[in-house]
């Protein structure tokens, strides 16, 4: 495989409020996690560093995002908010510090392996894109069980079955996916 790519997405119900993340592949492998108190830049943050760990022998892995804050806090902010001890370039403190420390060793740790950073690429979120979709269809699905106090995760590595990413994710509310639709 010369690339393997991977949409992600988060959802929260309420912001702050219960949250889902999720990743899905273009194989139709999947990760879903739901956070019963989180807010949206957790769970696309979340995504985002599950996709990384979840897929940290995949050489060249491509993660297609709706979310630029969660591809900017990749790859351009998280090493000066290090340098800055935490805080942003106004001096705050830095939100979700955890998360991105988790994906600077998650980065780190394929360098060290001589894997080439992973690339991004940002796709405009609810707009027929098919991976999107079904990312975004698994994080609201996640933020569903959040909202029941459920703090779980779901995988096609832990026996879920894979999705049938080339058909269209479901709508709100449907729980098959459909064909022909963009």
């Amino acid at each position: 495989m010369t690339e393997y790519i991977v949409a992600t997405d988060g959802a929260c119900k309420g912001n702050p409020g219960p949250c889902g993340w999720a990743w899905v592949g273009e194989d139709g492998r999947w990760a879903a996690g739901a956070i019963p108190q989180g807010t949206n830049n957790i769970g696309e943050l979340t995504a985002v560093l599950r996709a990384v760990t979840d897929h940290a022998d995949v050489a060249h892995l491509r993660i297609q995002a709706d979310s630029t804050y969660a591809i900017d806090t990749y790859t351009k902010w998280m090493d000066g908010h290090k340098r800055r001890g935490w805080k942003t370039s106004a001096k705050k403190p830095v939100k979700n510090q955890d998360i991105l420390e988790a994906m600077i060793e998650a980065r780190d740790a394929r360098r060290a392996a001589g894997l080439p950073d992973v690339v991004f690429e940002h796709m405009r979120g609810h707009a027929g894109h098919r991976l999107n979709g079904w990312a975004d269809e698994r994080a609201v699905r996640a933020s569903r069980h959040a909202a029941q106090g459920l703090a779980r995760e779901w995988t096609t590595d832990a026996g879920q079955e894979r999705l049938d990413v080339s058909a269209d994710a479901p709508a709100s509310g449907e729980d098959k996916p459909t064909r022909g639709r963009r």
